[in-house]
Order: structure tokens, then sequence, then C-alpha cells
């Protein structure tokens, strides 16, 4: 499959980086944002600075509002909105490739699951884009901050396909000498440890913002990983995955980077910032608080332990108080690893 033109649905942070490193490895790429200031940004000063004010885009990258015009004729289409805008985003997708008969890859890069229905992202996209629509669907995940792949730091991600081959598609698509990718073809296991490890990320920087050092977070990251490895098992992942890039890789960067919004979320929560504010202040999705709630769910559903989730939601949606939430952990019954 000879893959020239690629769009690229959302121009916040990662959509964009990920659109720049596709043109310098020398794509057609078009980014779509609904915001038409934006556009003119981008296509005119080569800037998105309300995201990454430090970058200069490639001249050639090429915005638009118009998703027609973004998605019509392309052979992949990369999806790059929040986990909330997915299922509304991709069924407008759907319409605009009804009227085609070239069917594109489908890409998606964003770390979640739907509320109220806690589906996956690529279900929430397969039952907007129906298989006869397109070629296959592809999960771009691992761990990466859109500031360091734009100063062109090593980054190593994984593309996971339930077939290979496209998943091998989207390796060739984005390898150069600083962007790595392996290919994974448990795509349950990747897009969960993607949006779970939001939930301990949270925690991470809560431990940070009440004053506790290497040992505690040592310890949340291991046994975070722990409960959300059964979890996701539960649902189906292969355990191995979770000790992948997009397993143990996502959850060391997203809880020890201040990169993380997530991380930094649960900092101020720790600092004693309440939660409204805190959202008000971070001016971005902070997807760990729906997707603690999920995961919350989940695991009443399935009947899996999990006492740091748990711990994470009283904070998050009784409430409670972040140093008795831990207090509580530490006074458990003792028990083996």
């Amino acid at each position: 499959m000879k893959i020239d033109k690629v769009a690229v649905i959302g121009a916040g942070s990662w959509g964009s980086v990920l659109a720049n490193v596709l043109v310098q490895n020398g794509l057609k790429v078009q980014i779509w944002t609904r915001e038409s200031d934006q556009v003119k940004e981008l296509n005119e000063q080569h800037t998105n600075r309300h995201y990454l004010p430090e970058l200069k885009y490639d001249q050639r990258l090429v915005a638009t509002a118009d998703l027609q015009l973004a998605v019509a004729g392309k052979d992949v289409v990369i999806i790059a909105v929040p986990t909330k805008a997915v299922r509304d985003v991709a069924g407008k997708i759907d319409q605009i490739l009804q009227q085609q008969t070239k069917k594109p890859l489908i890409v998606h890069v964003s770390k979640g699951l739907e509320l109220g229905t806690h589906k996956r992202i690529s279900q929430v996209i397969e039952e907007e884009i129906p298989a006869n629509d397109c070629t296959g669907i592809v999960v771009l995940s691992g761990p990466s901050h859109a500031e360091e792949v734009a100063r062109k730091d090593i980054t190593l991600i994984t593309a996971a396909a339930k077939d290979l081959t496209t998943a091998k598609t989207v390796q060739q698509l984005f390898m150069n000498n600083y962007f790595r990718v392996y290919t994974n073809d448990d795509i349950i296991g990747v897009e969960l440890g993607a949006a779970f490890k939001n939930i301990i990320a949270l925690g991470a920087g809560a431990l940070h913002g009440l004053g506790y050092g290497d040992d505690a977070k040592a310890a949340l990251m291991t046994r975070g990983l722990a409960e959300i490895s059964r979890l996701g098992v539960a649902m189906g992942a292969k355990a191995k995955t979770f000790l992948g890039l997009s397993g143990v890789g996502d959850l060391i960067v997203t809880c020890t980077s201040v990169h993380s919004r997530n991380w930094r979320a649960g900092n101020q929560l720790g600092k004693g910032i309440p939660l409204k504010e805190v959202i008000n202040n971070m001016g971005m999705v902070i997807e760990g608080i729906s997707t603690t709630k999920a995961a919350y769910e989940l695991a009443q559903q399935q009947q899996i332990e999990m006492p740091i989730t748990e711990a994470i939601y009283d904070v998050l949606y009784n409430d409670r108080n972040v140093k008795q939430v831990i207090a509580e952990l530490m006074q458990r019954e003792g028990r083996s690893e």
C-alpha cells in the first residue's frame, strides 16, 4: 500500500507534532481544526502557540477548518482529538468516506475510554466507521510527550492492530532517526494501558504535591501497574503488553514528567487546590479524571481489586482528603505481592 496523503484530525499538541513528523518524513499532510484562528496561525506563521509555543512547524504542513477537504482522497486519516470528541468526529468522517470510493487506513492516538459506555477508542471508531468504509484501524500509543518529539528527542512507541501487516504500514510512515515504532497485535492491551496509566499519574502527581519522595512514587507506580494489569487481563488484554512501551513505558513517563497534564493535575490536588480550579488551570483535557471513573466502575463489574484506583476515585468524586486515603491504603491488611 503506497501512502502519500495523510489527514490529521485535531491540531492539539500531539496531533500537530505527529503531523509535523509526517511532513518531514516526506508525506503530504493536511491537519484539521475547527478553530479558524488556529488554521490561520499554522498556515501563515507556522506556529501553534497555545499548545507548543516554541515549535516552528514545517512550512509544508497545511491546516484547514474544512473536514471534507481534510479527509477526502487521503490514504491515512489520523484521529487526534480528545476521547470525548472521538465518536462525533468519527461519525462525521464516515459521512465523507461514504461519498468516495477510496477507503483510508484509520489511525487513532487518543488515550482514554468513552465516558458512560467504557468502550475503547477503537471500538467507538468501529461503530462509527464500519469496516467497508476503511482499510483497518491502528492504535498509535506509548511513552511520548509532544514537547520532546517537537525537539526531536528519541521517542519509541507502538502501533497496534488486529492485523500486524496493517500495523507495519503505520510503523513505516513514522520511523525516522529520532522516532521509532514497534508493532503489536494486542490492540486491547495497548489501548487499556494508554488509558489506565493516566489514573496512576494523577496519584503520582498528588504524592509530589504532598512532598513525598522517590520511595513512595516507586511504590505507587509498581502497585499501580499491578492493578491496572489485572483489570486489563480481565478485559481480554495480554499480560505481557503491560510490560511493554504502551504499558510500563507510558506509565513511567506519565508518572514522572512535568509535561504530563495528569501529573500536573495530581500535583495541584496534592497541594490542596480544589478539583474545579485544577481543571480550569489546566486549559486542556485531563483524560485521567474520566478514566478513573470508568476504571472504578469496570473494576466493580469485573470484581477486580484496585485499591489505588478506588482511592483516587474517592478523591475526585467523593471529595475525600488525599492524605486520608493514603493513610487508609497504608493501613490495609498485609499480603503477598
